[in-house]
């Protein structure tokens, strides 16, 4: 278990609600690249305030199902630090990418234990854990099968695993407690509404993880 767990605050759509994570001592920050997502925001029109963020907190883009081409596009860009997979891409495509020595996280959704087997199959370490929702790609608000990602804890004890998936300032702490992650990532669990981030939820968050 590492001594101290991580924070991403994933969704930010705001300067303020980026600014107000980090005070509170987020260590990265999500923004979803995805049109279909409700947290969705253009790179290119957020660039230079996310650019201008305070240094030492990681710029995650958030990728979803996107040709290769595109995301080492993104992953070279100068407001990001990293790309975040978070669609159906499979090893191969992973394994393409990492082919460019950029860092980078893979998401997977976790329906049942044959998820377990294959986690260590995508040419990274960094690997984020999420509840499994049909046709839906994270930020849902859905727990995620605790036993599930406890179990696959144990059988990949190298990964850095990223605990996602309903968690909220008031179960993240029993979270953390049962699965050891490397870091945890919430989105809708400190939310006034989707994209709008909660002050009070941030701090009560990221207090309850460190505790």
């Amino acid at each position: 278990m590492s001594a101290r767990t991580r924070v991403k605050i994933c969704g930010i759509t705001r300067l303020g609600d980026a600014l107000c994570a980090i005070h509170f001592g987020a260590d990265a920050l999500g923004f979803n690249l995805f049109p279909g997502s409700k947290r969705f925001i253009s790179l290119d029109e957020n660039a230079a305030w996310i650019r201008d963020l305070p240094p030492f907190v990681s710029k995650i883009a958030v990728l979803v199902n996107l040709p290769i081409a595109e995301a080492r596009r993104i992953a070279a860009h100068s407001a990001i630090d990293m790309v975040q997979f978070h669609g159906d891409e499979d090893p191969e495509y992973c394994a393409e990418f990492a082919r460019e020595g950029r860092p980078f996280i893979k998401a997977l959704r976790l329906a049942n234990a044959a998820a377990i087997d294959t986690a260590a199959d995508f040419s990274t370490q960094h690997v984020l854990i999420d509840a499994h929702v049909p046709d839906a790609f994270g930020g849902t608000g859905a727990s995620l099968d605790l036993a599930l990602a406890t179990a696959l804890a144990r059988r990949h004890p190298r990964l850095h695993l990223i605990l996602a998936g309903g968690l909220t300032p008031s179960n993240v702490g029993d979270a953390i407690r049962a699965v050891c992650p490397y870091a945890v990532d919430v989105a809708s669990g400190v939310e006034d509404a989707p994209g709008v981030k909660s002050a009070d939820l941030l701090q009560s968050f990221i207090s309850a993880a460190r505790g």
